[in-house]
């Protein structure tokens, strides 16, 4: 990982989730959030919060709490401040190309 400047710095990485799967069936999806927040302090050495944004929640809760991805791609904000890193946000990378979003 490179070394980290003052300030907003952005990432896209792929989370596994595969661990998900060995929690029991009807806590899965809720095990992936903390997996995400696991993986996204210890490769960031994040010291403070770390968000998870709305759209990862739905997309890790779009098959039920029984099925989530088994990994997923996203797009990390990592706020250093001193050389610390003090706040990180993790969410969906926005999308490339002419892909439209349905409402």
């Amino acid at each position: 990982m490179p070394k980290l400047q003052d300030g907003e710095n952005v990432f896209t990485v792929t989370i596994p989730l595969r661990d998900a799967f060995r929690a029991p069936r009807k806590k899965r999806a809720k095990v992936a959030v903390r997996l995400v927040k696991e993986w996204v302090a210890r490769h960031f050495h994040v010291s403070g919060a770390i968000k998870v944004g709305n759209k990862l929640n739905e997309l890790l809760w779009s098959k039920s709490i029984e099925k989530p991805p088994r990994r997923v791609t996203v797009s990390v904000r990592v706020n250093v401040e001193e050389g610390e890193v003090v706040e990180a946000e993790v969410d969906l990378p926005p999308a490339t190309g002419n892909v439209e979003e349905k409402e």
